[in-house]
Protein backbone atom coordinates (compact mmCIF):
# COMPACT_ATOMS: atom_id res chain seq x y z
CA UNK A 1 0.00 0.00 0.00
CA UNK A 2 1.43 3.45 -0.93
CA UNK A 3 2.50 5.49 2.04
CA UNK A 4 0.05 8.30 1.21
CA UNK A 5 -2.84 5.84 1.12
CA UNK A 6 -1.86 4.35 4.46
CA UNK A 7 -1.58 7.85 5.91
CA UNK A 8 -5.00 8.82 4.53
CA UNK A 9 -6.54 5.66 6.00
CA UNK A 10 -4.99 6.33 9.40
CA UNK A 11 -6.37 9.86 9.36
CA UNK A 12 -9.82 8.60 8.32
CA UNK A 13 -9.75 6.15 11.23
CA UNK A 14 -8.74 8.90 13.67
CA UNK A 15 -11.55 11.17 12.45
CA UNK A 16 -14.05 8.32 12.76
CA UNK A 17 -12.93 7.62 16.31
CA UNK A 18 -13.29 11.33 17.11
CA UNK A 19 -16.98 11.11 16.23
CA UNK A 20 -17.14 11.66 12.46
CA UNK A 21 -18.86 8.52 11.10
CA UNK A 22 -18.77 9.83 7.51
CA UNK A 23 -15.00 9.39 7.56
CA UNK A 24 -15.51 5.62 7.67
CA UNK A 25 -17.35 5.63 4.33
CA UNK A 26 -14.21 5.95 2.12
CA UNK A 27 -12.62 3.05 3.99
CA UNK A 28 -15.62 0.87 3.26
CA UNK A 29 -15.78 1.96 -0.38
CA UNK A 30 -12.11 1.13 -0.90
CA UNK A 31 -12.02 -2.24 0.84
CA UNK A 32 -15.54 -3.59 0.32
CA UNK A 33 -14.89 -5.23 -3.09
CA UNK A 34 -12.07 -7.43 -1.76
CA UNK A 35 -13.99 -8.29 1.41
CA UNK A 36 -17.00 -9.21 -0.72
CA UNK A 37 -14.89 -11.38 -3.03
CA UNK A 38 -13.38 -13.25 -0.09
CA UNK A 39 -16.84 -13.75 1.42
CA UNK A 40 -18.13 -14.97 -1.94
CA UNK A 41 -15.32 -17.52 -2.17
CA UNK A 42 -16.30 -18.87 1.23
CA UNK A 43 -20.10 -18.74 1.08
CA UNK A 44 -20.52 -19.56 -2.60
CA UNK A 45 -23.34 -17.17 -3.38
CA UNK A 46 -23.93 -13.46 -3.77
CA UNK A 47 -26.64 -13.00 -1.16
CA UNK A 48 -24.64 -14.55 1.68
CA UNK A 49 -21.45 -12.83 0.54
CA UNK A 50 -23.15 -9.43 0.64
CA UNK A 51 -24.60 -10.18 4.08
CA UNK A 52 -21.20 -11.27 5.40
CA UNK A 53 -19.32 -8.32 3.89
CA UNK A 54 -21.79 -5.77 5.23
CA UNK A 55 -21.77 -7.40 8.66
CA UNK A 56 -17.97 -7.37 8.60
CA UNK A 57 -17.82 -3.61 8.06
CA UNK A 58 -20.48 -3.05 10.71
CA UNK A 59 -18.34 -5.04 13.15
CA UNK A 60 -15.21 -3.21 12.03
CA UNK A 61 -16.89 0.14 12.68
CA UNK A 62 -18.00 -0.92 16.14
CA UNK A 63 -14.55 -2.33 17.02
CA UNK A 64 -12.51 0.38 15.35
CA UNK A 65 -11.10 1.50 18.68
CA UNK A 66 -9.34 -1.89 18.94
CA UNK A 67 -7.55 -1.47 15.61
CA UNK A 68 -3.81 -0.85 15.85
CA UNK A 69 -2.94 2.05 13.55
CA UNK A 70 0.46 0.56 12.76
CA UNK A 71 -1.27 -2.52 11.30
CA UNK A 72 -2.87 -3.06 7.89
CA UNK A 73 -6.54 -2.05 7.87
CA UNK A 74 -7.08 -4.22 4.79
CA UNK A 75 -5.77 -7.34 6.53
CA UNK A 76 -7.78 -6.54 9.64
CA UNK A 77 -11.12 -5.98 7.93
CA UNK A 78 -10.64 -8.91 5.53
CA UNK A 79 -10.02 -11.21 8.49
CA UNK A 80 -13.30 -10.01 10.00
CA UNK A 81 -15.04 -10.64 6.65
CA UNK A 82 -13.64 -14.16 6.43
CA UNK A 83 -14.63 -14.99 10.00
CA UNK A 84 -18.11 -13.59 9.40
CA UNK A 85 -18.47 -15.62 6.21
CA UNK A 86 -17.26 -18.78 7.95
CA UNK A 87 -19.77 -18.27 10.74
CA UNK A 88 -22.51 -17.78 8.16
CA UNK A 89 -21.54 -20.98 6.33
CA UNK A 90 -21.60 -22.90 9.60
CA UNK A 91 -25.06 -21.53 10.38
CA UNK A 92 -26.28 -22.45 6.91
CA UNK A 93 -24.87 -25.96 7.23
CA UNK A 94 -26.92 -26.42 10.39
CA UNK A 95 -30.04 -25.30 8.58
CA UNK A 96 -31.21 -28.31 6.59
CA UNK A 97 -33.81 -26.20 4.83
CA UNK A 98 -31.26 -23.84 3.30
CA UNK A 99 -30.91 -24.59 -0.40
CA UNK A 100 -27.49 -25.46 -1.79
CA UNK A 101 -25.87 -22.82 -3.96
CA UNK A 102 -23.32 -23.07 -6.71
CA UNK A 103 -19.76 -22.49 -5.55
CA UNK A 104 -17.99 -22.27 -8.89
CA UNK A 105 -19.37 -18.97 -10.18
CA UNK A 106 -16.73 -16.27 -10.31
CA UNK A 107 -17.59 -12.77 -9.10
CA UNK A 108 -16.85 -9.95 -11.52
CA UNK A 109 -14.20 -7.32 -10.86
CA UNK A 110 -16.67 -5.03 -9.07
CA UNK A 111 -17.61 -7.84 -6.69
CA UNK A 112 -20.92 -8.89 -8.22
CA UNK A 113 -21.38 -12.50 -9.37
CA UNK A 114 -20.92 -13.13 -13.04
CA UNK A 115 -24.04 -13.84 -15.07
CA UNK A 116 -23.68 -17.16 -16.83
CA UNK A 117 -25.62 -17.61 -20.06
CA UNK A 118 -26.16 -20.90 -21.81
CA UNK A 119 -24.13 -21.27 -24.97
CA UNK A 120 -26.76 -21.32 -27.72
CA UNK A 121 -24.35 -23.08 -30.06
CA UNK A 122 -23.90 -26.00 -27.65
CA UNK A 123 -25.73 -29.17 -28.57
CA UNK A 124 -27.65 -31.42 -26.16
CA UNK A 125 -24.58 -33.51 -25.34
CA UNK A 126 -22.42 -30.49 -24.56
CA UNK A 127 -25.19 -28.94 -22.45
CA UNK A 128 -25.62 -32.18 -20.49
CA UNK A 129 -21.86 -32.51 -20.00
CA UNK A 130 -21.62 -28.92 -18.77
CA UNK A 131 -24.44 -29.54 -16.30
CA UNK A 132 -22.82 -32.73 -15.02
CA UNK A 133 -19.47 -30.96 -14.68
CA UNK A 134 -21.04 -28.11 -12.70
CA UNK A 135 -22.81 -30.63 -10.47
CA UNK A 136 -19.55 -32.48 -9.78
CA UNK A 137 -17.74 -29.24 -8.93
CA UNK A 138 -20.54 -28.17 -6.61
CA UNK A 139 -20.63 -31.55 -4.88
CA UNK A 140 -16.85 -31.53 -4.56
CA UNK A 141 -16.78 -28.11 -2.89
CA UNK A 142 -19.67 -29.09 -0.62
CA UNK A 143 -17.64 -32.07 0.58
CA UNK A 144 -15.10 -29.73 2.19
CA UNK A 145 -15.35 -28.42 5.72
CA UNK A 146 -15.66 -24.62 6.02
CA UNK A 147 -11.99 -24.39 7.04
CA UNK A 148 -10.85 -26.59 4.15
CA UNK A 149 -12.91 -24.61 1.65
CA UNK A 150 -11.62 -21.31 2.98
CA UNK A 151 -8.00 -22.47 3.04
CA UNK A 152 -8.30 -23.87 -0.50
CA UNK A 153 -9.90 -20.76 -1.97
CA UNK A 154 -7.45 -18.41 -0.29
CA UNK A 155 -4.46 -20.47 -1.43
CA UNK A 156 -5.47 -21.48 -4.95
CA UNK A 157 -7.92 -18.73 -5.96
CA UNK A 158 -6.61 -15.72 -4.06
CA UNK A 159 -2.98 -16.93 -4.18
CA UNK A 160 -2.32 -15.99 -0.56
CA UNK A 161 0.74 -17.45 1.20
CA UNK A 162 0.21 -20.06 3.92
CA UNK A 163 1.32 -17.61 6.61
CA UNK A 164 -1.48 -15.16 5.75
CA UNK A 165 -4.05 -17.96 5.51
CA UNK A 166 -3.02 -19.22 8.93
CA UNK A 167 -3.30 -15.70 10.36
CA UNK A 168 -6.75 -15.23 8.82
CA UNK A 169 -7.98 -18.58 10.15
CA UNK A 170 -6.21 -18.06 13.50
CA UNK A 171 -4.51 -21.45 13.30
CA UNK A 172 -0.85 -22.53 13.16
CA UNK A 173 0.75 -22.49 9.71
CA UNK A 174 0.99 -26.28 9.71
CA UNK A 175 -2.76 -26.56 10.34
CA UNK A 176 -3.48 -24.20 7.44
CA UNK A 177 -1.15 -26.19 5.20
CA UNK A 178 -2.87 -29.44 6.20
CA UNK A 179 -6.30 -27.91 5.49
CA UNK A 180 -5.17 -26.99 1.97
CA UNK A 181 -3.71 -30.48 1.46
CA UNK A 182 -6.92 -32.19 2.64
CA UNK A 183 -9.03 -29.96 0.40
CA UNK A 184 -6.90 -30.69 -2.65
CA UNK A 185 -7.00 -34.43 -1.94
CA UNK A 186 -10.78 -34.43 -1.54
CA UNK A 187 -11.33 -32.35 -4.66
CA UNK A 188 -8.96 -34.49 -6.73
CA UNK A 189 -10.87 -37.63 -5.71
CA UNK A 190 -14.29 -36.05 -6.24
CA UNK A 191 -13.37 -34.62 -9.64
CA UNK A 192 -11.60 -37.75 -10.91
CA UNK A 193 -14.54 -38.59 -13.25
CA UNK A 194 -13.84 -35.37 -15.16
CA UNK A 195 -10.36 -36.69 -15.92
CA UNK A 196 -11.60 -40.08 -17.02
CA UNK A 197 -11.09 -41.61 -13.59
CA UNK A 198 -7.41 -40.68 -13.30
CA UNK A 199 -6.50 -39.52 -9.79
CA UNK A 200 -2.84 -38.66 -10.44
Amino acid sequence: MPQSTATDEAEAIRRTLRGDPDSFRPLMQQHYPVAYRLAFRITGNAEDAEEAAQEAFFRAYRKLDTFQLNSSFSTWVNRIAMNTALNLVERRSRDASHAAHRLDAEPTRDGTPALQLRDRSAGPEQTLLAAETAHLREAAMNSLTPMERTAFTLRHMEDLPIAEIAEALRVPSNSAKQAVFRAVSKLRTALAPLAGGATR
